[in-house]
């Protein structure tokens, strides 16, 4: 940092200003300074600064399912925002697992990250507010939180679980098959629960939601939820089915396509985030859309704001929407 202020004639104050606080440097200045880093070839010593301050400046976010695009387009609001502040990111991805959630959690604790962005395995898991109590302010993404625990930011998952199932309804459908899995995952109850809500609220009971748990929220578990559902006899298949995800509903799309049952004739498919791949299905898929970047953005700016004065966490809550497709209705 010596030779850079030397270099560009400036003091090293004023070197440290455009490094952590540009803005307070004229841009004639910073363009000098910068000038003269790029000259020499300086890069800063981010480990030297951590120690220092205590404190790193990355950001983590601790998604559940790295092969989902639902996900990598929350990472992306995230990152966004990140950028802004001047952050670098960090994506871990727990893969479903409650065991490497916490390892990861750890890791980054030891790291001293500036703080964590997470959509948990189990929004009530005690590792959240251990993680919490040492010291890193957490956000949860895409599941609300304890109210006074953590901020978080979801959307209303049981109107859009409900969105789903009465436009099932509205189209005259009565049985409706319910795909997704495993049930330790607390999205898969909340919309399954959303699900029977819908159909109650019509009158039906029960037994007219048939359920086709998979080991994963994944294509290739949907495709053979597709052939279980296919194997039913014809007096209890379902003539439509609400999938906890799109991949799921896309794999479901491929066992129909391949078994040539004709969507919507003969089943009515709905699947849940609106991914970019929904609309380009061989049947554009109904799905209901959640506003994905904007939940990473909005949960990355109540993070930066954790360590804000009177500070109190809040739960930030979208209304979903329904894209209606082929896939429910002809002609959509």
């Amino acid at each position: 940092m010596k030779d850079v202020a030397a270099a560009a004639g400036v003091s090293l104050g004023t070197v440290s200003n455009v490094l952590n606080r540009p803005d307070r440097v004229s841009p004639r200045t910073r363009a000098k300074v910068e000038a003269a880093m790029a000259e020499l070839k300086f890069v800063r010593n981010e480990t030297a600064r951590q120690l220092r301050a205590g404190r790193s400046r990355i950001l983590a976010y601790v998604m559940l399912d790295g092969s989902n695009p639902f996900f990598t387009d929350v990472a992306e609001g995230v990152e966004d925002a990140a950028d802004e502040a001047g952050l670098s990111l960090f994506l871990c991805n727990s893969a479903n697992r409650a065991e490497r959630e916490r390892d990861y959690l750890s890791r980054l604790e030891q790291q001293r990250v500036q703080g964590i962005l997470i959509t948990p395995v189990d929004p009530g898991s005690p590792v959240l507010a251990e993680t919490a109590a040492h010291g890193i302010p957490l956000v949860i993404v895409d599941r609300t939180g304890q109210p006074g625990d953590h901020c978080s930011v979801a959307v209303d998952d049981v109107l859009r679980d409900a969105l789903a199932v009465q436009h099932l309804l509205e189209l005259g459908h009565r049985r409706v098959a319910f795909i997704g899995g495993p049930d330790t995952l607390g999205q898969v109850r909340d919309r399954r629960e959303g699900a029977l809500r819908a159909l109650a609220e019509a009158g039906l009971g029960p037994e007219n939601l048939v359920d086709l748990t998979t080991s994963a929220l994944t294509v290739a578990e949907g495709r053979t939820a597709g052939q279980r559902l296919a194997g039913l006899p014809s007096s209890l298949r379902p003539t439509a089915a609400f999938c906890a995800n799109d991949l799921l509903a896309l794999g479901l799309l491929q066992t129909c396509v391949s078994l040539r049952l004709r969507v919507p004739d003969d089943l009515a498919i709905v699947g849940y985030d609106d991914i970019d791949f929904a609309a380009a299905a061989a049947v554009p898929l109904t799905s209901v859309r959640q506003p994905r970047r904007r939940l990473g953005r909005t949960a990355a700016e109540l993070l930066l704001r954790e360590t804000d004065p009177g500070h109190e966490h809040q739960q930030v809550v979208f209304t979903p929407e329904l894209v209606v497709r082929a896939s429910t209705r002809h002609g959509a």
